[in-house]
């Protein structure tokens, strides 16, 4: 049996939503260490990592490992069903084709139980290696949301250009080209206001917007993103998902024509 209790399930919600644009389905490994998840999205482009720790959920129980196929699509609009302040239990009994979610208000006043049925999916661990990052940018990430989404308002692409000074976000297309330049600044009331940025080189690398604007969809879940960037190596965008776990999404550099 699997068994998985929040008191906030809200934040579960918040995960599913930051995940379900990039991919709709996907595998769920559950184990006595708390839940994972890899998967990329349909054009194979984008590769998403999800760990929730068992010791951050309110109570916790696997009786054995389980691969739990799900379709995050169905997921959500069930989680929608569910207040604010609702908690939530996650339930897999021995050998049922189906997930049980169940959400209860905080008055102890309304009960809900959902039923889906679970998906016979094809999975494979990808190994994601450990990389020694030349750039990682801490941010807002409610400033890095608004800096894609005005980029994609100008192109396809953005280039993101980090130096010890601080960071400097690119696009042009058709309709013409600006950028957003962002200075470090550590020195600020709230430490999720800052902008800091840890370099051992400089780097300059363009992606497609289109694919990180998939990626703020998990914004909601934590003050600031961590964005990971070597020459020649995907980008590593992370959310944290409070002192339980993150979400890592992983985007492939694109190669720039010679005359841009």
């Amino acid at each position: 049996m699997f068994e998985a209790r929040l008191a906030q399930g809200s934040i579960f919600a918040k995960v599913i939503e930051g995940l379900r644009e990039l991919v709709t389905e996907a595998t769920w490994e559950c184990s006595g260490n708390g839940i994972t998840l890899q998967a990329m999205d349909s054009s194979h482009v984008a590769l998403v990592s999800l760990v929730l720790r068992s010791d951050g959920f309110e109570t916790y129980r696997c009786d054995r490992n389980m691969s739990l196929g799900i379709s995050l699509t169905s997921m959500s609009k069930v989680l929608k069903m569910m207040g604010k302040d609702d908690t939530l239990t996650i339930r897999v009994n021995d050998d049922s084709d189906a997930i049980v979610l169940s959400m209860e208000s905080q008055n102890q006043e309304e009960f809900a139980e959902y039923e889906l049925r679970l998906m016979d999916l094809d999975s494979e661990h990808l190994g994601i290696p450990d990389t020694d990052y030349s750039c990682v940018v801490k941010m807002p990430s409610t400033k890095f949301s608004r800096i894609c989404r005005d980029m994609a308002i100008l192109g396809d692409s953005v280039t993101i250009c980090s130096t010890k000074d601080g960071v400097k976000f690119g696009a042009k297309g058709d309709v013409g080209q600006g950028s957003i330049r962002l200075n470090q600044s550590t020195n600020v009331d709230k430490e999720e206001d800052a902008v800091s940025i840890e370099l051992r080189e400089a780097v300059a690398l363009t992606f497609a917007v289109r694919y990180l604007n998939m990626f703020c969809k998990a914004a909601p879940l934590s003050n600031q993103v961590n964005l990971s960037m070597s020459e020649d190596t995907p980008l590593m965008c992370e959310f944290k998902v409070g002192d339980m776990g993150h979400i890592r999404f992983y985007l492939a550099p694109k190669i720039e024509d010679a005359e841009n």
